[in-house]
């Protein structure tokens, strides 16, 4: 270890715990006076020692790394076969993003020098159908000697699918379900969403043509999506081989205009109550208020996007029905008791704020885990118990659980 990179990381904690630990050198001398073994990274070996010797709390996470100088950070630098410097920089994870496009060539590559007899590469395009055999969920090879260990899944190409390799199973599972999806929706006989748009009177269309989608069509289409979802995780999905594909096609062609039917229906109800809160948005016009009402209005942006019946899948759809209704009680009250809602609101941005860190320690890129993503429907339940408590809340919340929940979430 350098004395001088111990001594930058101490000198860019904030100034309320930096105070407690200068001279900056006599602690880093301290530290490696005990020589303590690097099991974990250094920021975090650091933060505990220091705290060991004065008692005042500090974390990694209170290291600002940006403040320590370039030429004590490592540098990391990828080289080719011949040993020739391919790229290189001071930040691993922004390495990884800019070779990411050659790592998939590279991929693409180790892939097509393993196709069979027929010349057909483990990656392929254009699939209407199963028609691939079964689609093994790790592929090895070697390449330039070295060994070469990637993850094919379908990948949703609109019209058709694809089958794709990549680096990670986490994302090798997100394409994996977006494929298998697309390949039974495009198989399925009646498209659920016409079907749907049939069985509707004019009036009903109107009634639900005010939406975020843009049209009816794209709500629908939605809706279908989402009843698909519902579908395939209730069978057993996503599918490897032909076999099960069938087995979970059938089952999900069975049940899926129904869903989609019965899904349209929630929705036209969520769509009345999204559109009370905007009425009621608009009426709300004083000054005193609009930091509040932006905030409501920011909110309702989150919870109702195009896209939004998908992305909030089936099973949370009661549960958005009941954040829109609290919203709207918020609206109600909030004239009669603006310090209370606004002391309120901050307690819910500085969990926001909480939320959108802990999504930053996740490489650029990559697929953030569902549990981390899940932590925004915490944050919803907490606006329930502020604002409208009456309407109840799915679980047991406060700040403190969230925060906790974070700690525990964060890599």
């Amino acid at each position: 270890l350098r004395e001088e990179v111990v001594t930058e990381l101490i000198r860019s904690l904030p100034k309320p715990i930096r105070r407690h630990y200068v001279p900056a050198p006599n602690y880093a001398d301290k530290f490696l006076d005990r020589a303590v073994p690097l099991q974990e990274p250094l920021p975090q070996t650091l933060a505990r020692e220091l705290q060991r010797m004065v008692g005042v709390p500090v974390t990694a996470d209170d290291f600002d790394l940006s403040r320590v100088p370039d030429h004590l950070k490592i540098t990391f630098r990828i080289v080719d076969e011949r040993r020739r410097k391919v790229a290189e920089d001071k930040d691993l994870e922004a390495l990884k993003l800019k070779l990411r496009p050659k790592a998939r060539q590279a991929l693409s590559k180790a892939a097509a020098a393993t196709a069979g007899p027929s010349g057909e590469s483990i990656e392929r395009s254009g699939l209407t159908d199963w028609t691939i055999g079964t689609l093994n969920k790790v592929f090895e090879t070697r390449r330039a000697g070295q060994p070469v260990k990637a993850y094919p899944a379908l990948v949703d190409q609109g019209e058709s699918v694809a089958v794709r390799l990549f680096d990670t199973e986490a994302e090798q599972q997100q394409a994996m379900w977006l494929g298998t999806r697309r390949l039974i929706m495009l198989n399925i006989p009646v498209n659920p969403a016409k079907f749907a748009s049939d069985r509707l009177s004019n009036q009903q269309k109107l009634a639900l043509s005010r939406n975020p989608h843009g049209s009816v069509q794209a709500l629908f289409e939605d809706c279908a999506t989402a009843a698909a979802d519902r579908l395939i995780a209730a069978h057993g999905g996503p599918a490897w081989d032909e076999k099960a594909f069938r087995t979970l096609y059938d089952k999900v062609r069975a049940d899926l205009v129904d869903l989609t039917v019965r899904t349209i229906d929630q929705v036209q109800q969520i769509l009345a109550a999204w559109q009370a809160c905007e009425r009621r948005l608009k009426s709300t016009n004083s000054l005193a208020l609009v930091a509040n009402v932006t905030d409501v209005r920011e909110q309702l942006a989150r919870l109702v996007p195009p896209g939004f019946v998908t992305a909030t899948g089936l099973r949370r759809l009661p549960d958005l029905m009941r954040y829109l209704v609290a919203a709207d009680r918020r609206l109600q009250q909030m004239p009669t008791a603006v310090q209370r809602d606004t002391t309120r609101m901050e307690k819910v941005h500085e969990m926001q704020d909480e939320y959108a860190w802990l999504l930053e320690q996740f490489p650029q890129g990559r697929p953030v885990p569902q549990e981390a993503l899940d932590v925004r429907w915490m944050i919803e339940e907490l606006r329930v118990s502020y604002f409208a408590h009456a309407l109840g809340t799915a679980f047991p919340v406060s700040d403190k659980r969230i925060v906790k929940a974070i700690d525990a979430l964060a890599p």
